[in-house]
């Protein structure tokens, strides 16, 4: 369905509450707030790359309660196995059947926390349901719902005993961002309110999951004029030319632009998407997603520079 302008108009209100709402519990921190909520609905997964105690968990749950959903929250440990995140079938006696008995993966916010801590086989537990929204267990496949968000934790500080994450998998992350230390007026709110420090249990709904569902389809419709669709892809090849690079943004990476642009436009009411949500998602959508040659990594090249500068260098298209 299309998104008319009077769609576009409740959409940016009714994301202005949510985003409004969740920042109760995270202060000072909007534009990441932001982005979670834009990747939620346009149905994709959020990596943070964070130091502990920034508020990584309060995101998640914040989330989760605003959209009138379910959280979970999976700590990765190097002996958590598959079953322990997908669930497993179980036989039961009494009835003389077998019963899937479901893992913490079936809710509306997973919290994968320090994802990297996990062997690879248990990271890609992960990978079905994030792409296809569904688990399938001795081959029966559970939809997991709608709304649906994995929110991924890594740990940039401490690499020891870690498994780093494979770049298909890392792929698979619509967003990547970090919550960050809190500003001096932020950290003053926090102190004041330390007796409970963690505003996101009392947090009420701003909107029902089902809502959500239609919000994602709504804004799936936003109107994408085809020399945006081209400013994307000359972008896209310009990371892949970069001297620097050894892996540019793939195609799913440029999918991945154009999804999370239209709900971006959406939530700043239009009906249409522009140059500048791609600039401004570029870094967000695309740094995690490029593969740095090593010679020039070790010279002080990183991703970040080779998507500003493909922003630099590729024009943005100036007429429809």
């Amino acid at each position: 369905m299309a998104m008319t302008q009077e769609n576009a108009a409740w959409f940016a209100e009714t994301f202005a509450r949510m985003v409004g709402n969740v920042g109760l519990a995270l202060l000072g921190k909007e534009e990441v707030v932001r982005l979670a909520l834009v990747t939620m609905l346009a149905e994709g997964h959020l990596l943070l790359e964070d130091a502990p105690g920034t508020g990584k968990t309060a995101l998640a749950r914040a989330v989760a309660a605003t959209v009138q959903g379910t959280h979970s929250r999976i700590q990765f440990t190097p002996d958590l196995l598959p079953s322990d995140i997908t669930g497993v079938t179980v036989f039961d006696q009494g009835s003389g059947e077998w019963e899937f008995h479901a893992g913490p993966v079936f809710a509306s916010v997973v919290l994968a926390d320090e994802i990297n801590r996990a062997s690879p086989k248990t990271q890609s537990a992960l990978l079905e349901v994030m792409e296809e929204s569904q688990v399938t267990v001795d081959g029966v496949a559970h939809a997991a719902g709608r709304p649906f968000m994995v929110i991924a934790t890594q740990n940039p500080i401490e690499q020891a005993g870690t498994y780093r994450l494979p770049e298909a998998q890392l792929d698979r992350f619509l967003v990547k961002t970090s919550v960050g230390y809190p500003d001096r007026v932020a950290l003053r709110r926090v102190l004041a309110g330390s007796a409970r420090p963690d505003r996101s249990r009392s947090l009420g709904a701003v909107i029902a999951s089902s809502a959500v569902a239609s919000m994602a389809d709504l804004a799936a419709g936003n109107h994408v004029e085809d020399s945006v669709l081209d400013y994307v892809g000359a972008l896209v090849e310009a990371t892949r030319g970069d001297a620097s690079v050894r892996l540019g943004v793939s195609t799913r990476g440029a999918i991945a632009m154009v999804r999370v642009a239209r709900v971006w436009a959406a939530a700043q009411g239009r009906a249409y998407v522009v140059p500048d949500d791609v600039k401004d998602l570029a870094r967000s959508v695309w740094a995690h997603r490029l593969v740095m040659d090593p010679d020039a990594e070790f010279a002080g090249a990183s991703p970040e520079q080779v998507i500003d500068h493909a922003l630099t260098t590729v024009p943005a298209p100036t007429h429809r």
